[in-house]
């Protein structure tokens, strides 16, 4: 099985903690690539692989915030070596955006009217059970 892609510069201090967590992220990763789109939208075809890169990112974003597990110096390693999305990063770390699935559903330039995606609406200001679903990344409502 192919490792986690890094550069020849020797990973910092935990590393090894935090690489088979990686791998096997990585290996999902493949398979979503490789996976067959017949029969679904062009973006449907998109959605594992985005919702992937949000787990990963979302990992690195835990260890190193909430529970302090890892170092700074192995997680700027980890942005460096772009295993985890330091623009979405930054982004949870913003008051409102604690949830956010991809940076594509804030992004007014993707849409018709020039406003967010439709999973940024709270689930409290949208009609009793209608079922939302991005058609960016396949996100049912990341606002809360």
């Amino acid at each position: 099985m192919p490792k986690v892609r890094r550069s020849r510069k020797q990973p910092p201090e935990g590393w090894e903690l935090i690489e088979p967590t990686l791998e096997e992220l990585e290996q999902k990763m493949r398979e979503a690539e490789t996976e067959p789109h017949e029969g679904k939208r062009i973006t449907e075809s998109l959605w594992p692989i985005f919702k992937i890169h949000h787990q990963k990112s979302r990992y690195i974003y835990d260890l190193f915030y909430r529970r302090k597990a890892i170092s700074r110096e192995l997680y700027d390693y980890c942005l460096k070596e772009k295993i985890a999305d330091p623009n979405l990063i930054a982004k949870w770390k913003k008051s409102g955006y604690e949830n956010l699935c991809c940076l594509r559903c804030i992004q007014t330039r993707d849409t018709n009217f020039g406003t967010n995606c439709i999973c940024r609406v709270p689930k409290s200001k949208l009609e009793e059970g209608r079922v939302v679903e991005c058609v960016h990344c396949g996100c049912r409502g990341c606002s809360g």
